[in-house]
């Protein structure tokens, strides 16, 4: 099996700035996206250091879900020794969802996890599930019967989190070990895509779009015209036969703000596990 992967970002029409940072591996099998908070330059930073401690993950062969989670024990203390070092980044921190391939050559499993409110959907066959579950008071709410899901994207406290990277003590992250499937796709975001779309949407998108740039550029897009109201990201992960993803182009640009800390960090390509 080979992965075919894109990611695009954009600042949405409210902020100024965008801190979410968007990473792409099909080499390595490794995808991800972080959301940042904290204003000014902060959040940027903080979503920037957890996708350069995850990217680690690449020089580990045969990497085990136990990796997973102490690189994001890492990126935690990255996080908060930065913000003790610069005065001005106190109190910044992100959120994380991502999606990675475990294990050797044969044996091969995704890991999927999630620290706060970012997400990763799974659409399979005639199958789709979102795979994460929110760390979020909206979601507590959700769970207590208190709101329905589209009470959801407009409540006041949609923003509020209850686990983030950038705390101490360090969060305990959400994964799940999933057996790989020719044929899937996998949507991660940040809350700027979920905030404003529907889930049944996000599916609906991703499924008619067979190309992973089209269908990231289409998500963003729906995000962004529905009101924009946060920074949008999203990676869309294709995992084809071998002798398909050898029919496309091997690389190829992710869709990101030349500003953003996501141009930064996102990195597109066609690979193979």
């Amino acid at each position: 099996m080979r992965f075919r992967a894109s990611a695009r970002s954009d600042v949405g029409q409210r902020r100024k700035n965008n801190e979410d940072s968007v990473y792409a591996d099909s080499d390595a099998g490794l995808f991800i996206v972080a959301d940042g908070m904290g204003g000014h330059a902060a959040g940027e930073v903080a979503s920037r250091l957890v996708i350069e401690a995850l990217a680690t993950l690449r020089e580990r062969p045969a990497a085990r879900a136990d990796d997973v989670g102490a690189v994001l024990a890492e990126a935690n203390q990255q996080i908060l020794d930065r913000a003790a070092e610069r005065p001005d980044q106190r109190g910044m921190g992100t959120t994380v969802a991502g999606l990675a391939v475990i294990g050797s050559e044969g044996e091969a499993r995704w890991v999927v996890f999630n620290i706060g409110d970012s997400r990763v959907y799974r659409l399979a066959g005639d199958r789709a599930q979102r795979v994460t579950r929110d760390h979020s008071e909206v979601q507590e709410l959700l769970d207590a019967g208190v709101i329905d899901e589209d009470e959801a994207r407009r409540h006041p406290m949609r923003n509020v989190i209850t686990r983030s990277l950038g705390t101490d003590p360090a969060p305990d992250a959400d994964a799940w070990v999933l057996e790989p499937s020719v044929g899937e796709r996998f949507v991660l975001c940040s809350d700027g895509l979920s905030n404003e779309l529907p889930d049944g949407e996000i599916i609906r998108i991703a499924r008619e779009c067979a190309d992973p740039q089209v269908a990231a550029d289409a998500l963003v897009g729906a995000a962004v015209e529905a009101g924009g109201r946060d920074n949008v990201s999203v990676v869309v992960v294709s995992v084809e036969p071998q002798e398909q993803a050898e029919a496309h182009v091997d690389h190829a640009e992710a869709q990101v703000d030349p500003d953003s800390s996501a141009a930064r960090s996102a990195n597109q390509a066609d690979g193979g596990a």
